[in-house]
């Protein structure tokens, strides 16, 4: 997923810790089961980072490559992780406590943060952007020539921005699985087994104009690019 604009409360990943409750004591499983998932996150997020930014630099000419890696500590959010651009141009792969929290292993939180990263090494915001500005061009256009007031022009100039975003959404994403296979392995993680992060979450399924493409092409990319990259004829 991409956004251009961060959440308000952010901790970076060097204040990565999970802090003291009183009331919740030292020994409990779900102190032990903070501090593992807040361990398991630096480390992977430690390994990640500096094969994405070697990726980057590889692939991209006069790109920002300084990835940072947040945290999204609002509670009461649904599993969620995003990569954005800070006001400089930096790229931030940002994930909130609830995704933390629901991934089974190493991998797959591996794999949704290669995925992440993926994003801005293909220049998929700024590609969104354009597929956003042609949708509300063509459609502010039909509306002014259909007679619509400046009102309704504006109204049909949203509408398409909205639809002008969705238009390839679905194939930047399979894109980001395909290159976030990669950069997993790179790292020294199971993509396959990180994919399996889609087996557990609601399926889009095939929708006109969805922001998603079906949890089975996923999967089926990952396998595939991670058998051709294994193989030497994806490298």
């Amino acid at each position: 997923m991409m956004r251009r604009l961060l959440p308000c409360l952010l901790f970076l990943l060097a204040a990565c810790e999970v802090a003291p409750v009183s009331s919740v004591p030292p020994d409990s499983p779900a102190r032990q089961e903070a501090a593992r998932a807040t361990r398991q996150f630096v480390e992977v997020a430690s390994t990640i980072e500096p094969v994405a930014e070697a990726e980057c630099r590889r692939l991209t000419r006069g790109l920002n490559c300084d990835y940072l890696i947040v945290i999204d500590d609002r509670l009461d959010q649904e599993p969620n992780a995003f990569q954005t651009l800070d006001r400089h141009g930096r790229p931030i792969v940002a994930f909130n406590l609830a995704l933390i929290a629901s991934v089974e292993n190493a991998d797959e939180l591996a794999f949704v943060m290669g995925h992440e990263s993926a994003h801005h090494i293909l220049g998929h915001l700024a590609r969104v952007e354009e597929d956003a500005a042609m949708g509300a061009l063509i459609f502010s256009g039909i509306a002014a020539m259909s007679g619509a007031n400046a009102d309704e022009v504006r109204s049909a100039e949203e509408y398409g921005a909205s639809i002008g975003a969705r238009t390839f959404s679905k194939e930047y994403e399979l894109e980001a699985d395909e290159l976030g296979t990669i950069i997993t392995i790179q790292a020294g993680y199971d993509p396959v087994k990180g994919a399996a992060y889609f087996m557990r979450i609601p399926d889009p399924g095939d929708r006109f104009l969805g922001t998603h493409p079906p949890n089975a092409a996923r999967i089926a990319i990952v396998r595939r690019t991670a058998a051709a990259y294994r193989s030497g004829s994806g490298t």
